[in-house]
């Protein structure tokens, strides 16, 4: 048990020092779904903290929609997700079970963020949304 939370710890390490190298913080801005629509829509990339913020508010049309079958939809919400670097794609931790998951995909040199969805191995990537602006923010010495 001690052996695998030294790892854990080891590999969370290494993976948040490997983002700090690179920059401290990506916002993305003005983000618009194909599916839905938005009030506000950004994602905020937090480097240092490893995390991924996403801050949105729904149309009043997509809210009314979504609500209708999920009473536990908020018009105005906030998701955070753990995220790691791997060849220069960002992506957020992984949501689902081992046969069947999904993750968000962000790449530094585009406005464009992907899904990842994984079923028995198979993967998929399909964008979700296109925003407007990218800020990157470099880490002050």
């Amino acid at each position: 048990m001690k052996n695998n939370n030294f790892k854990i710890k080891f590999l969370f390490f290494f993976i948040t020092f490997q983002t700090i190298a690179s920059s401290e913080m990506m916002i993305l801005r003005e983000c618009k779904n194909l599916n839905n629509g938005f009030i506000k829509n950004i994602y905020i990339l937090d480097f240092e903290k490893s995390l991924m913020t996403r801050n949105y508010v729904y149309d009043n049309k997509t809210y009314k929609k979504l609500r209708i079958t999920d009473l536990s939809i908020k018009k105005e919400n906030t998701v955070e997700r753990f995220i790691y670097v791997n060849n220069n794609l960002i992506f957020t931790d992984k949501i689902g079970y081992p046969q069947f998951y999904t993750q968000l995909v962000f790449d530094k040199n585009s406005l464009i963020i992907n899904i990842k969805t994984v079923i028995n191995n198979e993967e998929s990537l399909s964008k979700i949304s296109t925003c407007s602006k990218v800020e990157i923010f470099e880490k002050e010495s």
